[in-house]
């Protein structure tokens, strides 16, 4: 089967600790379409999502933010 990349940035507006951090990485990249998620060190309000969005949605992932009461914003995305 063939699966379709795309990606999009979040920013997050919470200051999150690491362990926030992993463990929102490790949620969203265990939902359906989503290959990976990843914050740099450098950009830990930032956090990168390789998804397909024949699976699921740039919306759908941005509620996945808000669901665990963050605060986010799409910064690109399809």
């Amino acid at each position: 089967m063939n699966s379709y990349n795309a990606n999009v940035v979040v920013h997050i507006d919470e200051d999150l600790s690491a362990e926030q951090i992993l463990e929102m990485e490790k949620r969203l990249a265990m939902e359906t379409g989503v290959q990976s998620a990843c914050v740099h060190d450098r950009t830990p309000h930032l956090m990168v999502i390789d998804y397909d969005p024949r699976e699921v949605g740039s919306g759908e992932l941005l509620r996945s933010f808000q669901n665990s009461g963050l605060h986010a914003e799409l910064v690109g995305g399809i």
